[in-house]
C-alpha cells in the first residue's frame, strides 16, 4: 500500500468518526431548542435520559464489536454499521413520542458500536509505532470535529428548517462516505495481524487475563474519567451556555463547536509531538503518559469556570479546559496499543471504548439529576473536575509497563 493511500484512509477514518459524532451529538442541540422541549414536555431529568440512551447499547456492544472485527475483519462490518446508523439517525425525524426517540437512540448505538474497534484495528496493523500518535490523533480529532461541526450545523438547521429536517439532512447526507470506504480499503487486516504475531513471536493474551491486571483497570478508570468530561460537554454544554450563561441557541452551538475544534487541533498536534519525541529516542510509554496526564490536568481548569461569576471567564475556561484535554486524546489510545501489542486489538479497543462510553451513560443522567437537585450547573461541573483528577491518579500509579499482562502470567 502506498504511503499516500495509507494516510488517505487515516483521514477517511477521521471523517467517519466526524460523521458518527455529528449523528450522536445532534440531539443535544435539539434538546436545547425550546420548541422541542415544549413539544415533548421534557424535564431536565428527561433530557439527561435522552442524551444517555445512545450509550446504553453503544457501550455494552464495544467488546462484542471488537470480537467481530477480530474474527471477520473490519471493512464490511464497518460499512454495514455505518449504513445502519445513518438511516436510524434520519428516521429520528419521524418521532411522535419520547419512547420512539429512546428506541432510535438505542439503535443508533448499535450501528455506531463498530467504529472505534474497527478504526483502531486498521491503524494498529497499517501504521508504524513512530507514526501512530499522529494517526490516532487525526482519527481522534474526528471525535472532536464531529461536535465542533455538528453543534453549529445542527443549530443552523434547527433554526432555519426545524429539528425534523435537521435529522434527515444530517442522517442521509452522510451515506456518501461509503463510496470511498468500499473503494480504498482492503479486506486484509486478518492477514496483516497474522504476520505481526508471527514476527513478534509472542503468544496471544487470554482475554480473561486482561481483567486480572492493574494496568487494564488503570486504563479503564482513566478512560472513564477523561470521557466523563467529554460527554458532559457533548450532551449538556449547549444547554449550559444557553441557560446558565445566557447565550442564544446559535451562539451556544458556535461556542460548543469552537471548544471541540480547539480540542481536535490540540489532539492532532499532541499526537505528532509525541511521535517526534519517540522518533528521537524518547521512551514511548513515558512520553505518551506525560501527554495524557498533562491533558487531564489542563482539563481540570474547568473548575475555574465553574467558580467564575464572569461569563467571559467561564467561556474562556470552557474552551481552554476542553482544548487542553486534547493533549491526552491521541496519546492515551496509542499508549494502550504500545503497552499491550500482543493482544487482539479489536477486543482491547472494545474494552477501552466500553469504559469510555459508560461515562456517556452516566454523565448525561448525573448532570440532569444534579441540576434538578441543586438548581444550577455548579455541582455537575465540580464532579467533572474531581473525576479528571482521579484520572490523573490512575495514569500516574496504575498505568505502567511492569503491570502489562503476558500470556505466561
Amino acid at each position: 500500500m502506498s504511503n499516500a493511500r495509507r494516510w488517505t484512509i487515516v483521514c477517511l477514518l477521521s471523517l467517519g468518526m466526524v460523521i458518527a459524532y455529528v449523528d450522536r451529538s445532534n440531539l443535544s442541540v435539539a434538546l436545547a431548542d425550546k420548541s422541542f422541549i415544549k413539544e415533548f414536555s421534557l424535564s431536565d431529568s428527561d433530557r439527561g435520559l435522552m442524551n444517555s440512551a445512545f450509550f446504553w447499547s453503544y457501550a455494552l456492544l464495544q467488546i462484542p464489536a471488537g470480537f467481530i472485527v477480530d474474527r471477520f475483519g473490519l471493512k464490511f462490518p464497518y460499512a454495514i454499521g455505518f449504513a445502519l446508523w445513518s438511516i436510524v439517525s434520519a428516521a429520528s425525524a419521524g418521532i411522535t413520542n419520547i419512547g420512539q426517540l429512546v428506541g432510535l437512540r438505542v439503535a443508533l448505538g448499535v450501528g455506531e458500536a463498530i467504529v472505534t474497534p474497527a478504526s483502531l484495528r486498521w491503524i494498529r496493523f497499517n501504521i508504524d509505532e513512530k507514526q501512530r500518535g499522529l494517526a490516532v490523533g487525526l482519527y481522534m480529532a474526528g471525535t472532536k470535529l464531529g461536535p465542533a461541526i455538528g453543534a453549529p450545523l445542527a443549530a443552523f438547521l434547527v433554526l432555519n428548517y426545524g429539528w425534523r429536517n435537521m435529522f434527515v439532512i444530517l442522517g442521509l447526507g452522510c451515506l456518501l462516505w461509503l463510496i470511498p470506504w468500499l473503494t480504498l480499503v482492503k479486506n486484509n487486516d486478518r492477514e496483516l495481524e497474522a504476520q505481526v504475531v508471527k514476527a513478534s513471536k509472542t503468544k496471544p493474551i487470554p482475554f480473561a487475563r486482561l481483567f486480572s491486571t492493574r494496568l487494564i483497570w488503570g486504563i479503564i478508570i482513566g478512560t472513564f474519567c477523561y470521557n466523563y468530561f467529554v460527554y458532559f460537554c457533548m450532551t449538556w454544554l449547549p444547554a449550559y451556555f444557553a441557560e446558565s450563561r445566557g447565550l442564544t441557541l446559535g451562539k451556544s452551538g458556535a461556542f460548543t463547536g469552537f471548544s471541540f475544534g480547539g480540542m481536535a487541533t490540540v489532539a492532532t498536534l499532541a499526537g505528532w509531538m509525541a511521535d517526534r519525541i519517540i522518533t528521537k529516542g524518547g521512551d514511548p510509554v513515558r512520553t505518551r503518559k506525560m501527554f495524557t496526564i498533562a491533558g487531564l490536568l489542563v482539563a481540570s481548569t474547568e473548575l475555574i469556570g465553574a467558580f467564575a461569576e464572569s461569563n467571559d471567564v467561564a467561556l474562556i475556561f470552557a474552551i481552554v479546559s476542553l482544548s487542553g484535554l486534547g493533549l491526552a486524546t491521541a496519546n492515551y489510545w496509542a499508549l494502550t496499543q504500545t503497552l499491550m501489542p500482543g493482544a487482539a486489538i479489536g477486543r482491547i479497543a472494545g474494552i477501552q471504548n466500553m469504559a469510555s462510553n459508560m461515562s456517556g451513560i452516566v454523565a448525561p443522567i448525573m448532570t440532569g439529576w444534579l441540576k434538578t437537585v441543586t438548581g444550577s450547573y455548579a455541582a455537575p461541573m465540580y464532579l467533572v473536575g474531581g473525576l479528571l483528577l482521579l484520572g490523573v491518579l490512575a495514569y500516574t500509579f496504575m498505568v505502567h509497563a511492569k503491570y502489562a499482562p503476558t500470556a505466561g502470567d
